[in-house]
């Protein structure tokens, strides 16, 4: 199986390469149309800010690329946040696969802190990525934008009100906690991915 890693201005690359290679797939990192056009599977990670990495993303082509992907596409983090259609980081429009906005966290208490940071439980799941779920399992979120509850959430946690923990829509999947520093939930959520 042919799995790439999009290669782009955001960190986070390593670390679902490492995740990938413990379940013994041995991904590529790349940029290159041709190599992401013919993968089996493509993830689209990302840890960083929304507004330079979409100029990034439109100064390459990856814009427009990422949007005509056939194959199943799994966005983390940022590049959940990526694949809606505006954000409020930098008032950024971005890819608009999914019609949602994505909103910045306004506390209303002194304990709820900006980041997000921690492991939440995610519960109504409604994606083949939470296959063979249970009722509790954790999962890590490190964030300070969030995507509100929409018609593509498929799965729900709850960080100073509901929030969409995932999303699907077509052959294009996102979460916004991170799987790869997951533990076994994590790995279990990468493998169903692998085994779409």
């Amino acid at each position: 199986m042919k799995v790439a890693i999009i290669k782009y201005n955001a960190g986070n690359l390593f670390s679902v390469d490492y995740a990938l290679k413990r379940l013994g797939i041995e991904p590529v990192i790349t940029a290159d149309r041709e190599t992401l056009l013919a993968a089996d599977k493509i993830i689209f990670p990302g840890v960083g800010e929304a507004e330079t990495t979409m100029r990034h993303l439109r100064e390459n082509g990856l814009d427009r690329l990422i949007k005509e992907l056939k194959q199943p596409v799994l966005g983390i983090c940022l590049g959940m946040q990526l694949m809606c259609r505006h954000s409020e980081e930098g008032d950024t429009d971005c890819l608009g696969i999914f019609d949602t906005e994505v909103k910045r966290f306004r506390p209303h208490r002194h304990d709820e802190k900006v980041p997000h940071m921690g492991w939440n439980t995610i519960t109504d799941t409604r994606s083949l990525l939470f296959d063979g779920f249970g009722k509790d399992e954790f999962v890590y979120f490190v964030h300070s934008y969030y995507v509100p509850l929409n018609a593509h959430t498929a799965a729900t946690t709850e960080y100073i009100g509901p929030f969409s923990a995932a999303l699907h829509k077509d052959n294009f999947y996102a979460t916004q906690f991170h799987p790869e520093k997951s533990g076994e939930t994590g790995m279990r959520i990468l493998k169903n991915f692998l085994n779409l």
